[in-house]
């Protein structure tokens, strides 16, 4: 592992990928994990005190490790515990535009995502996926379950999910007008 800089502190999180639930710390720089997890010049996180639970068998061990490797293309969500972890909303949102707030579910074949998104001007599936070159976008308040498994639910203030990952994103009826 390299010298980490003194600009870095850890960060307690949740990573989940399509098999595993891996619990663990990262070192994160200031500007937050949304940058880091965004970073376009590494494809991969170190995870240090990594407990590793499979997604199918949540309560129990599968392993533990001073430190693992893990591929940001292959994580769906990162769970957070704290809210500043995520970063500066200036890093979050570009300009100077109206921020609105909207109730949503993502879903993957594995997880399901309940929260609220975080969006300059209206709601617009297109540009919320595929918007920047951003991988990894913020939920707040965000429940994580697991769809086949009963006793998987993750409760995080936020939550950074794969946009390359999602099957789909949905809002309330409700919100929808329905």
């Amino acid at each position: 592992m390299a010298d980490i800089p003194s600009t870095h502190h850890l960060v307690s999180a949740d990573f989940l990928t399509p098999s595993y639930r891996i619990v663990g710390k990262i070192h994160v720089p200031h500007t937050g994990l949304l940058a880091f997890m965004n970073d376009p010049t590494s494809s991969f996180i170190e995870v240090q005190e990594a407990k590793l639970a499979r997604t199918h068998m949540p309560t129990k061990l599968a392993g533990e490790y001073k430190m693992i490797d893990v591929v940001k293309a292959n994580i769906f969500a990162v769970c957070l515990t704290r809210l500043e972890d995520v970063g500066s909303v200036a890093q979050k949102h570009s300009g100077n535009s109206k921020i609105n707030q909207y109730p949503i579910r993502v879903t993957t074949p594995v997880y399901e995502v309940e929260g609220t998104l975080e969006w300059t001007g209206r709601f617009d599936f297109e540009s919320i996926m595929v918007a920047g070159k951003r991988d990894f976008a913020p939920v707040y308040d965000a429940v994580v379950t697991a769809i086949l498994i009963q006793n998987f639910r993750i409760e995080s203030p936020a939550l950074l999910f794969n946009r390359h990952m999602v099957d789909l994103l949905a809002r309330p009826k409700e919100e929808n007008g329905i």
